[in-house]
C-alpha cells in the first residue's frame, strides 16, 4: 500500500502525540515534496512527501529502536516496501545500514537532521520564522557547534556529499523548502 499524505499523517498520529514530532513530519514532508519537484521528480511529489511524513513514525515511542522499529510497524500496516527502505535509510550509519541510494532517500538523509537546525533558527529570530531568513544567518547557526547541538552536522555534510551538492546548497535549497512550506511557521 502506498499512503496518500493525509493517509500517511494519520499513521504518524497514530504513534505520535506530541506537537514537535508531528509538525516535524509534516515539515519534512513538505520539504520532501519540494524537492520532488525541483529535482524533477513531480509525478512522484506525493510519494515524496508520504516518506518525509512517515520516516520518524516509531521515534516518539521508540527513541531507542528508531529506524528497526519503523520498519515493523510499516511493515505491519502494508505499507510499500520502497517507502519503508526510504523511511529506514535516513538513519543510515546511525541506527541501519541500509544506504541511500535513490536521489529522493539522499535528500530525506540530507535534510531530516537540517530542518531541525533550520527550525531552532527560526525560533531565535525575533521573527520567530523562517520566512526572512537569509543563508548568511542559517550558515552561521550552522558553524556554531553549541547551537541546537542535536543536530548532526556530520550527517548534513554527509548528505550533500551523497548528493554531490555543495554544503551551501544543500542549506540554500532546504531553507527556500521550508520557506515555500505553508505549514512552517
Amino acid at each position: 500500500m502506498i499512503p496518500t499524505p493525509k493517509e500517511a499523517y494519520e499513521l504518524l498520529k497514530q504513534y505520535n502525540e506530541g506537537d514537535f514530532h508531528l509538525k516535524h513530519g509534516v515539515t519534512v514532508g513538505d520539504v520532501m515534496r519540494w524537492f520532488a519537484v525541483e529535482l524533477g521528480y513531480g509525478e512522484e511529489a506525493d510519494f515524496w512527501q508520504t516518506v518525509g511524513i512517515l520516516h520518524d513514525l516509531d521515534f516518539e515511542r521508540w527513541p531507542d529502536e528508531h529506524c528497526t522499529k519503523g520498519i515493523e510497524l510499516m511493515r505491519g500496516h502494508g505499507i510499500d516496501e520502497r517507502i519503508v527502505r526510504a523511511c529506514a535509510s535516513h538513519g543510515y550509519g546511525l541506527r541501519v545500514e541500509i544506504k541511500p541510494e535513490h536521489q529522493m532517500e539522499k535528500v530525506l538523509y540530507a535534510t531530516d537532521e537540517l530542518t531541525g537546525l533550520i527550525g531552532a533558527a527560526a525560533m531565535m529570530r525575533p521573527s520567530k520564522s523562517v520566512s526572512d531568513m537569509e543563508l548568511k544567518s542559517l550558515k552561521k547557526k550552522f558553524k556554531d557547534k553549541k547551537f541546537a547541538a542535536g543536530c548532526s552536522r556530520d550527517v548534513i555534510q554527509n548528505g550533500a556529499d551523497m548528493l554531490g551538492w555543495e554544503l551551501d546548497k544543500l542549506l540554500e535549497q532546504t531553507l527556500k523548502a521550508m520557506q515555500a512550506s505553508e505549514n512552517v511557521d
